[in-house]
């Protein structure tokens, strides 16, 4: 019995001190990867000086963020859902009161870059509800979490890199270096390497500031589209009615017609009245199948693609740019 006992004992010691072990060695082997990492970002030339404040404080990975980038969806929203969710009443009144609080500055960064105004309150009304969720992870060391956790790591890493230049160039402290748990920064949520490509110092303060200057953000958002081939003469597309029984294999973006073509097809605009007459191509998508919303997309949707690959945020943008300016340009 005592022998019984004793083993009982030991086998309860080894069971509780395994979790601390494997805690231990984890820490060790990020402190290995740190190391090794930091003699990379110095070859690349980041300075010691950003290397020592940047990652002083980051002794492990952080779990929240490894846990976010495993976790599937428990389901998947329908257009009209995603739709709804991102130009609700309360985003627009707020898209609206927007373009009245920062006309000069809209008016200035539309002249520069030939991108409507509606379009870049848009755009900051979804990632970052104009402001007012910019994310609060630090970019540093959710960045190092991906890097180390090596799903995608050699993306990471390059925008672990980028994110260190930008502390170098002096652009924000670090401590105000905060945003999603992926890296994406600031109310435009740049990953660091769109804001190196970009992002702008439109108020001349000599920093390119996307977590606090609103200039910043609204040149920097409207510079991005305008070189990705933006076209400031177009609108995004519309919502269409097609005929019955239409025939869907002319859908996707690879097909691109006049809408002179898509008229003699029966399509319609959502009321029923005729579609422009002006010599457009346009492509038909419907997101969520034959039963779902249909729509007529032109080449700014494909620069909304650029920002982001999805079918559903390009048109939840020109969704909500349309009813912010309750108007919809051809």
């Amino acid at each position: 019995m005592k022998f019984l006992n004793n083993l009982i004992l030991i086998l309860a010691v080894c069971w509780l001190a395994a979790p601390l072990a494997s805690a231990q060695t984890e820490q060790d082997e990020f402190a290995a990867w740190k190391e090794n990492f930091r003699k990379e970002a110095l070859a690349a030339g980041i300075s010691q000086k950003t290397l020592d404040a940047a990652l002083a404080d980051i002794e492990e990975p952080l779990p929240v963020v490894i846990s976010l980038d495993r976790r599937q969806p428990e389901f998947v929203q329908t257009l009209a859902d995603y739709v709804a969710t991102r130009a609700s009443p309360r985003r627009v009144a707020e898209g609206r009161r927007m373009l009245g609080t920062y006309p000069t500055w809209l008016g200035r960064v539309e002249g520069k870059y030939g991108v409507q105004q509606r379009f870049i309150v848009a755009l900051w009304g979804i990632e970052s509800n104009y402001g007012s969720l910019r994310g609060d992870i630090p970019v540093i060391h959710s960045l190092a979490t991906l890097v180390y956790d090596g799903r995608r790591s050699a993306y990471f890493r390059g925008e672990l890199l980028n994110a260190l230049r930008i502390l170098d160039a002096g652009h924000i402290p670090l401590k105000r270096m905060k945003g999603s748990w992926a890296g994406a920064m600031g109310q435009c949520q740049f990953m660091p390497s769109s804001f190196l490509r970009y992002a702008v110092d439109a108020d001349g303060d000599d920093h390119i500031d996307i977590w606090r200057s609103v200039p910043d953000v609204l040149a920097s958002t409207a510079n991005y589209l305008a070189r990705a081939g933006w076209k400031n003469d177009q609108t995004w597309g519309r919502p269409v009615k097609l005929p019955e029984n239409f025939d869907l294999s002319h859908a996707g973006l690879k097909t691109r017609l006049p809408l002179s073509r898509w008229q003699t097809l029966g399509v319609r605009r959502i009321d029923g009245r005729d579609l422009p007459r002006r010599n457009l191509a346009a492509s038909l998508i419907v997101p969520d199948g034959p039963t779902g919303p249909a729509y007529l997309v032109y080449d700014n949707f494909r620069v909304l693609l650029a920002w982001n690959r999805s079918h559903a945020f390009a048109v939840a943008v020109g969704t909500l740019a349309d009813r912010i300016a309750d108007r919809q340009d051809d």
